[in-house]
């Protein structure tokens, strides 16, 4: 027979965005369980670049020099190699923000740090090896979760459930919401390579005649990505693990003595990308936020923030409701379509403009035959050469549209 508790909120995924939200509604003085199916954040080939705006939200809730001191490296500016040459493109200096850089970050730390000041508050409750397998619904009302966890079955009765399991959400799945594919014609193969002495810190782009790397510093090995055409995973297994070496050393001449360390396909791993969104984020009881709502192309890593300020805004707008507990569940079914009208905007802008980079920069490198020679991208050559320029891509990236603040109240910690 199946355990049940009962909780204001209860949170399904313990990811960025939901855990950034156990955190606010804690500390709102809010009762909230966060439901996570693995039982430690010690997972690989995650985002792993916290953006200024985050750091922001980090800085409003008082948090930020303590954040700081997890490890991290800082990228001040971006810069691409296209055909051998170096292109500057992004300077994160002229920013409005307390940071002004990207902060290079394991994304366990994120959420080891996240976890650690949310049990601080009594009423947040995180359980880990913990994965929701279905919805309990009252009146097409979601009421609650059906749990698998480590102790046995478990029931959690909750006036809302919030779905930020990710973009291959089971509590979308089974609240039957649309999702809208706007269409991902690329892959990325994820790998590691070794840190040396000498290698340069932060990250960086590299782009050539059929070929997009990118290489991102995790302090004592590298996280590469490298970029392929949309299924196209059969024709490089085809070719062989020694000429997708071939080809690392080529665009990555730095790893051209460490490509060996390539023992077999094992250690290369694929993510099939998907650009989606939720044609509706929310049913009455039940609202998605984050990769659950709208999943990203990994281009300019801004998943992990987009999904943060879905937290901030979710927290603004359903915090003092879920706080006053004479508020019954029927009544934030209106403010869950705030949420999506908030967070909507932001997210079809970003998602344009993943798509029309994808087409028209990514898709014709990867798919262009070698004796066709790269030009360099007029806007890259703009970029490069007018330093005032790489403040917009700058503010895009770091930022991004309608960026969220918190507004959320504080109740004090115990001393």
């Amino acid at each position: 027979m199946s355990n049940e508790i009962h909780t204001r909120c209860c949170i399904a995924g313990g990811g960025p965005a939901g855990m950034m939200l156990g955190l606010l509604l804690a500390r709102a003085g809010i009762d909230v369980i966060v439901l996570e199916k693995h039982g430690d954040f010690l997972r690989d080939f995650r985002g792993d670049t916290v953006h200024p705006s985050t750091l922001e939200v980090m800085h409003e809730l008082g948090l930020l020099q303590a954040f700081l001191q997890r490890p991290h490296d800082e990228a001040r500016e971006l810069s691409i190699n296209v055909s051998g040459q170096s292109l500057a493109i992004a300077d994160f200096s002229r920013l409005r923000t307390q940071c002004k850089f990207i902060a290079l970050m394991p994304q366990w730390e994120f959420l080891d740090f996240l976890r650690d000041h949310a049990v601080l508050y009594p009423n947040f409750h995180l359980m880990q090896n913990a994965e929701v397998i279905d919805l309990l619904e009252d009146a097409d009302r979601v009421t609650g979760v059906r749990v698998d966890t480590s102790e046995g079955p478990l029931i959690v009765h909750a006036d809302l459930i919030i779905g930020a399991d990710g973009r291959h959400s089971v509590v979308r799945d089974i609240a039957k919401l649309t999702v809208r594919n706007l269409g991902a014609p690329i892959d990325v193969l994820w790998l590691r390579m070794p840190m040396e002495a000498g290698d340069p810190p932060g990250m960086g782009g590299r782009l050539d005649i059929g070929q997009f790397f990118v290489m991102l510093h995790r302090g004592t090995y590298w996280q590469c990505a490298y970029v392929i055409p949309k299924g196209g995973i059969e024709v490089v297994h085809a070719r062989g693990l020694d000429a997708f070496r071939t080809e690392l050393s080529k665009i990555a001449p730095m790893f051209s003595n460490r490509v060996d360390t390539l023992q077999s396909w094992d250690d290369i791993k694929l993510l099939s990308v998907t650009v989606d969104r939720l044609e509706r984020w929310w049913k009455p009881g039940l609202l998605c936020i984050g990769d659950a709502a709208h999943a990203m192309s990994p281009i300019g890593g801004i998943g992990i923030n987009l999904a943060i300020q879905d937290a901030v805004a979710t927290a603004n707008i359903l915090a003092r409701s879920l706080a006053d507990k004479s508020i019954r569940a029927q009544s934030l079914t209106p403010l869950l379509a705030q949420v999506e009208a908030r967070r909507l905007f932001p997210t079809r802008v970003t998602q344009a403009l993943q798509v029309a980079i994808q087409n028209r920069i990514l898709v014709p490198v990867v798919n262009r035959a070698a004796d066709r020679p790269l030009t360099i991208p007029f806007p890259l050559r703009m970029l490069n050469r007018w330093s005032l320029l790489r403040s917009i891509p700058a503010y895009i990236v770091g930022i991004g549209v309608r960026p969220e603040h918190v507004h959320t109240p504080a109740i004090p910690l115990a001393k």
